[in-house]
């Protein structure tokens, strides 16, 4: 099966977190980024994240996409790290707030359409309340989706695809599970709007993220990207890919190609500590290698084992997958 690979092109730069401001004396421009994605073999395409410093420089972003030769997989609006967006962005009671932030949606959606990019992301981290009685959540779930109805009949023909994540950086998300947005996204009515699915935040929200991919196929095939990571089950850790889970990505994979994923894999961590480029290029390296595992797989005796419901028969395949 033929790969696509990307990764945002921030994720490849240097990192801070709230107990140190950069674990990296090194910084690097727009252009820097994308010559070392460029640089890793796997990677054949970029997601942007819209924050100031791109929206500033479009110039720049295109002219690296045409000295790289990299292909733009989707562009996402940031509305999450503006303080303007403190309490919500698309959810927001004020007024003003939600039309700047479907303001900076529509110029973003403007600026993917001219680079011939079909998708566009939205992970809208501030939206969500962190106490009991703080938030009416009829109200502010509806704002949500006016919002993103007026976007959808902005262009039509784009992807719209929200990234759900249960918490962080507020402690309630309205957009939290994938069968929550999933159940926003059917009552909306908006043949546009889909799910751009974190495994990592699947995976430490308690969700089988193989499962997941699933019921997404079975309830309207929503699925429009997916990002790939990696933690421990507590936490969203943002890990190299593959470094803490092996067997779950085994299963993930296979549900992708059996529901018939072909989209890009994008690669979406945080390598604080590491070397950001070379922490990608492993996450590429360890997917790359876990598909290979599914494409040697013979998928009738896969089938025929879930046929079974034996937990001894499902160990017993789960060994020779692995025995490459």
């Amino acid at each position: 099966m033929e790969r696509k690979y990307s990764v945002f092109t921030d994720h490849v730069g240097t990192f801070c977190d709230r107990y140190c401001n950069a674990y990296s004396e090194k910084s690097y421009t727009i252009s820097e980024k994308f010559d070392r994605i460029k640089s890793i073999p796997l990677i054949s395409a970029v997601d942007l994240n819209m924050t100031k410093d791109y929206a500033d420089n479009k110039d720049e972003v295109k002219e690296s996409l045409k000295r790289t030769g990299l292909k733009v997989n989707s562009v996402m609006m940031d509305s999450t790290a503006d303080r303007i967006f403190r309490q919500g962005s698309f959810s927001s009671l004020d007024f003003a707030v939600r039309k700047r932030a479907v303001e900076d949606a529509k110029k973003a959606m403007d600026f993917a359409e001219e680079l011939g990019c079909s998708t566009f992301a939205v992970w809208p981290g501030q939206d969500g309340y962190d106490y009991m009685f703080e938030a009416d959540y009829i109200k502010e779930r509806t704002l949500f989706v006016d919002c993103l109805k007026e976007l959808s009949a902005y262009k039509p023909n784009m992807n719209i695809a929200l990234e759900y994540k249960p918490k962080e950086p507020r402690n309630k998300s309205y957009i939290d599970t994938m069968t929550g947005t999933l159940l926003m996204i059917e009552k909306s009515g908006l043949d546009n709007l889909g799910i751009a699915m974190d495994y990592g935040h699947s995976f430490f929200s308690g969700e089988n993220p193989a499962e997941a991919v699933a019921i997404l196929s079975m309830y309207g095939g929503k699925l429009m990207a997916i990002h790939m990571n990696d933690n421990y089950g507590s936490w969203d850790d943002d890990m190299i890919a593959g470094s803490v889970n092996t067997l779950p990505y085994l299963e993930f994979i296979y549900w992708l190609r059996r529901t018939g994923y072909n989209g890009y894999i994008t690669f979406d961590q945080f390598p604080y500590r590491e070397e950001s480029r070379d922490a990608v290029n492993e996450s590429a390296l360890w997917f790359d290698y876990l598909e290979s595992l599914i494409d040697n797989a013979d998928m009738d005796e896969i089938a025929e084992t879930l046929t079974k419901k034996d937990g001894v028969s499902a160990s017993r395949l789960m060994r020779k997958l692995i025995m490459k």
